[in-house]
């Protein structure tokens, strides 16, 4: 992480606003420092310009220049500064202009909650924290790509990043080019803390030889191994197994360079959402439902009606709804919830997402909502669920 602290500029024309968020929010938790704190936009952007601050935390309505202009002026400026805008429930249009400009969300001031702002600083903090002071665009060589490239992976799988492709084109030229050769890759489900266990056990094996294991979403390991040495890697899995007997694996297609790289890991990511995390097996299903199920998959962004996806599949809405309760075990939105919780959490476990951009992702019209239906699923908030990981994979 970062040595230096995380700089915040707060631009709100009520002095009082600005006065009790610096005096009120734990900055230090969070490695953050608030460098100024301004009345109006374009004060604020002065102050931009002077502080290059990392995280920006504006009103939308405010005098000679709104939070939206502020917005706009500093993400043209620097793309990774973070902004968290402060409206009024009259300002929802104009917070949902900002969202589209690359704000990370809002809150509401007329019903302000401590533990929404700071679900948001926790999310700043692990995203501007994860990169090397020296090199802010690029993952640290020195440090192997192992977690770090996993949360760009994920991002970008799901759709919340862009990163990925460059730091994999780096990769294969510099660390991975052995992946450019004849490659095997394994899908490995490790529930719980087997999986932490099992990461460090496999890089252990493979001193002297080209080897890597990244983490692939709650529970599950990616291997990549020379397509030579398959057959001593699956005999090192089988001595595991005798040991863990949750554990099982799948071996993919061999690949060799970039693009059948990404081809092999698309598949991996399609094999565990419907085979494993769902504890599905679609090759046994009626076509109709094993078509909606993946079509179910590929939208979690959307909400999806029964009604479409039975005209989708071409059955009508009541046939639907019966076979596909009979086949899955569940109703179809009892489903789709799943689903898309399974994904959230997913990307809460993930560095580098935040709230904003998970509830985009899975549907949710805004952080806040995501935020309480999130709790009303599993007892905790989204931060307390992200913090939980975090010590999990700390004791491992």
């Amino acid at each position: 992480m970062n040595a230096k602290p995380i700089k915040v500029l707060i631009a709100d024309d009520e002095v009082i606003i600005r006065r009790g968020l610096i005096s009120t929010v734990p900055w230090d938790k969070y490695g953050m420092t608030v460098v100024a704190d301004v009345p109006n936009g374009s004060r604020g952007w002065e102050a931009f310009l002077e502080h290059r601050p990392d995280v920006v935390i504006t009103d939308i309505v405010m005098p000679e220049m709104d939070g939206i202009e502020l917005a706009r002026k500093v993400k043209a400026c620097e793309p990774r500064t973070k902004i968290l805008l402060l409206s009024c429930h009259r300002d929802f249009e104009y917070a949902q202009q900002g969202i589209k400009l690359g704000a990370s969300g809002y809150l509401l001031k007329t019903s302000f909650n401590d533990e929404e702002l700071e679900e948001f600083l926790d999310a700043f903090r692990q995203e501007l924290g994860a990169d090397v002071a020296d090199a802010p665009r690029h993952v640290a060589d020195h440090a192997g790509p192992g977690p770090a490239i996993s949360g760009l992976l994920l991002e970008w799988l799901y759709g919340v990043g862009d990163r990925f492709p460059a730091e994999l084109d780096r990769l294969l030229q510099g660390a991975w080019s052995w992946m450019n050769a004849p490659t095997a890759l394994y899908l490995i489900s490790a529930p719980g803390k087997c999986g932490g266990t099992l990461e460090h056990e496999l890089r252990g094996c493979a001193t002297g030889e080209p080897c890597e294991v990244l983490p692939f979403g709650e529970g599950h390991l990616l291997l990549f191994v020379p397509e030579a040495g398959q057959r001593e890697w699956d005999s090192r899995l089988s001595e595991r197994k005798a040991e863990r007997p949750e554990l099982h694996w799948s071996r993919l297609s061999p690949l060799a360079g970039r693009e059948t790289w990404v081809d092999a890991v698309r598949k991996a990511r399609g094999q565990m959402e419907l085979e494993k995390r769902y504890r599905i097996s679609v090759g046994q299903w009626p076509a109709p439902i094993a078509e909606a199920v993946q079509l179910i998959v590929r939208h979690t962004d959307t909400q999806l009606s029964v009604s479409d996806v039975a005209h989708e599949v071409g059955l009508s809405r009541s046939h639907f709804s019966t076979l596909f309760k009979k086949t899955v075990g569940e109703s179809f939105v009892s489903f789709t919830y799943r689903a898309k919780l399974k994904i959230a959490c997913e990307l809460l476990g993930a560095q580098g997402i935040t709230v904003q951009e998970i509830a985009d992702k899975i549907g949710m019209p805004d952080a806040k909502y995501f935020s309480k239906w999130f709790k009303r699923c599993t007892d905790k908030t989204p931060s307390q669920y992200r913090s939980e990981r975090r010590e999990e994979r700390s004791v491992i």
